[in-house]
Order: structure tokens, then sequence, then C-alpha cells
């Protein structure tokens, strides 16, 4: 398995719509960086937060999800409360390529602040908005900042492909926009 580089990240972006939208090179400015770095991709957090709360005394099962456990908030800062967590989503769409396994990893910024972005896989021609699953692990209360790096995805290119892919199994996370729950 070999990580890609950034040449063989913009072709995939400019050619095949592997990155949408794609920002060819890294933006930092007053910023937490985001777009192409030299083996990844530095994703955005959409400005769609939703954030586990224990209002209504809702507990957490992923075999019957339910949204009562959840506010939601728009807007360009997400206060996550101590302890706690918050969904979002990238503000890119990603088509990953049959032979290719992505893996998110969380941005140091945010590491350093005691928030902890959840290590996941884009499966090999899965696509969509990925949602972020952010934990702040701190005894105070953590922003967290819309349409700035939130997470970096590096791309891992298999020896061939794989039998079946996320596709091939109709995924139940295939497509999908905005902030996906869990599903059974």
């Amino acid at each position: 398995m070999s990580i890609m580089p950034d040449h063989w990240i913009r072709r995939m972006a400019a050619e095949h719509g592997m990155i949408e939208p794609f920002v060819e090179a890294q933006r930092r400015e007053g910023v937490i960086s985001y777009g192409l770095s030299s083996y990844g991709y530095d994703a955005r957090a959409a400005d769609e937060f939703k954030i586990f709360t224990n209002v209504d005394n809702a507990v957490v099962d992923p075999k019957a999800f339910s949204e009562d456990g959840f506010v939601t908030r728009k807007g360009p800062v997400c206060i996550i409360p101590p302890n706690s967590f918050v969904l979002t989503h990238t503000v890119e769409y990603f088509r990953i390529p049959r032979d290719v396994l992505v893996i998110c990893l969380g941005k140091s910024t945010y590491a350093r602040c005691g928030l902890i972005v959840n290590v996941t896989p884009l499966e090999p021609e899965w696509e969509g908005q990925v949602t972020i699953e952010i934990s702040n692990t701190t005894p105070l209360p953590a922003k967290v900042y819309a349409n700035e790096g939130v997470c970096q995805f590096l791309f891992l290119s298999g020896e061939s492909a794989p039998e079946v892919s996320y596709a091939d199994r109709r995924g139940k996370y295939m497509g999908q926009r905005g902030v996906a729950l869990p599903r059974l």
C-alpha cells in the first residue's frame, strides 16, 4: 500500500471529481489550514453542527438511534460543551476510487486543544460528504470553526482493486449529504 502525493490528489480531483470543491494549495492565513498538502487533503467543517446534550435524558443506542440527544446549530462557530461531542460534515464531497482507502486524521491544532476527531476510513468507491465526529475531552467549553480545516485525509493506494467495494455492497452511508446519523 502506498500513500498518494499531492500531484496524484490534484489530478484525481481535476479529472475524476474525487474532491469537490477542491482547494489546490493549503490556505492558512488567519484560519485553521485546509486544502491540498504534501500527502493529503485537509477538509473543512461545514456550518451545520449536531451537539450531543443530555437535556431529555436520551440514551445513545446505535441500533435505535434517536435525535432526542442532539441540539442542531448552524453558524460560523460551534461551542462544544465540556466532555461532550459534536457531529458536523465536510464542506467537500468525496468520490473514492475503487483501488484506494482513505484514512481521516484529526488536525494537530485542535488536538492540542483537547479536541479529538474520530479516525474514520473512507472505503473504496464510497462517495459523499464525510460526517465528522469531534470529542471535547477537556473540562472547558471548546470552539470549532466552520469553513476551516477540521481533519486531514490520507489516500492509500492498494496493490489492486478489492473484489467487493463499498458501492458493490450498496453501503448504507453511500451518497450522504449533511450530517448522517447512525444507521443499522
